[in-house]
């Protein structure tokens, strides 16, 4: 009977026994935390890139409000150019047509014309269109482009003779670029020998 008794108390004492200490548990836990430091330092990082991406959200919607202000006409401008090309046209199919040089009405009618003209311009400058000076100018790439070269003894080369079409800026903006003839500097050994004899026979 004590014999089994002991064997009980054994079991009982096994059952009751307390666990192992809690702490060195914990320290055999993986540390699955984050430094604070390292997740503070983390989220600074995250608040000034958002920062950044806002300044720079801000700055292209302040642009794009000034551009839509300042150029919001930009093409209508473009397409008022037109215009001014068919006006201009169809002053000079009527100077060159002989029927018409003769009539009594001629004069009246290029003057009407001209007025037109001088008012369109005007309205654009008033709206800060105005138009690019090419003859007599070197070619500017950013400004004109040649359509033609034209040969000349007394001109460099690159120099504006000819203005095919007139060319606008709006403000500091391109509308369109001025279609021009330049010249092509030539001398008398570039010339064809019987243009060269031709000349000479007339200077004779």
């Amino acid at each position: 009977m004590e014999k089994e008794k002991t064997e009980d108390q054994n079991s009982l004492d096994s059952e009751e026994s307390p666990p192992k200490d809690e702490n060195l548990a914990r320290d055999d836990a993986p540390k699955s935390e984050i430094d604070p430091l390292v997740r503070i330092s983390e989220l600074e990082e995250k608040i000034v890139r958002l920062y950044a991406e806002m300044e720079n959200q801000r700055r292209r919607y302040e642009k794009e409000k000034d551009d839509a202000f300042e150029y919001g006409g930009f093409s209508f401008a473009k397409e008022t150019l037109n215009l001014i090309d068919n006006l201009e046209r169809s002053k000079i199919t009527i100077e060159n047509d002989e029927s018409l040089k003769n009539s009594d009405g001629f004069d009246k009618i290029i003057n009407h014309l001209d007025i037109i003209y001088n008012d369109m311009i005007s309205i654009l400058k008033k709206n800060n269109i105005n138009p690019i000076q090419a003859v007599g100018k070197k070619l500017d790439p950013n400004l004109h482009q040649a359509m033609m070269e034209i040969e000349d003894e007394s001109k460099d080369n690159g120099i504006i003779l000819q203005e095919i079409q007139k060319g606008f800026m709006m403000k500091d903006r391109l509308l369109r670029p001025s279609l021009v003839g330049v010249s092509k500097k030539v001398t008398k050994k570039d010339k064809n020998p019987s243009e060269y004899k031709e000349n000479n026979d007339e200077k004779k």
